[in-house]
């Protein structure tokens, strides 16, 4: 996971930058998650380029496919977002959940144990010992292959990509986090 992103989805657009920055070191911003890592980022635009929240663009090394981004500016921790990024952040965690179905699923069909006492799925908020167990059993019988049939074959799984976007919240939220499933370290 220690890949850079190729893309990048916009949580807030700063056009005037940080305030808190000295005026003469102040340039317009974009607040975004990267796609594949789920870092949260500090992007500069390109001079008149449009962007909206929500927007996927490309952040990745080759300069010449970068029609809306000039650089990252680096990695940001999620008390830097402004308060409109934070309201944005679970909407686009969504977006990309549902955009990225495969990867998300595959987590269903490979958790495993952390440790003698603490599977991976424990750690999805909702998933008590009852659901873990019937999600090790049934993908015994066959890889669950997307969240439909997981819910379908699962029964006490109503929205398991609301399950997962709430992992990634709490892992953005407490850099602490012993456990990290999703977001790169």
């Amino acid at each position: 996971m220690d890949e850079f992103d190729d893309y990048a989805y916009i949580l807030d657009i700063l056009p005037q930058g940080r305030l808190e920055e000295k005026i003469y070191k102040r340039v317009p911003l974009a607040l975004a998650i990267g796609e594949k890592n789920l870092k949260l980022l500090e992007l500069v635009p390109k001079q008149g380029a449009v962007l909206t929240i929500g927007d996927r663009v490309y952040i990745g090394k080759d300069k010449n496919k970068r029609d809306k981004i000039e650089s990252v500016r680096g990695r940001i921790n999620y008390n830097q977002l402004t308060p409109g990024a934070q309201n944005e952040l679970e909407y686009v965690l969504r977006m990309i959940v549902e955009n990225n179905q495969e990867r998300f699923i595959n987590f269903f069909n490979t958790a495993g144990p952390i440790t003698n006492r603490l599977h991976q799925l424990d750690l999805l908020y909702g998933v008590g010992k009852n659901i873990m167990w019937e999600i090790l059993d049934e993908r015994k019988k066959g890889p669950f292959k997307d969240f439909q049939d997981l819910k379908s074959r699962v029964k006490g799984l109503r929205d398991p990509e609301k399950m997962i976007v709430e992992r990634i919240l709490r892992e953005l939220k407490n850099k602490d986090e012993k456990y990290k499933i999703f977001v790169a370290r």
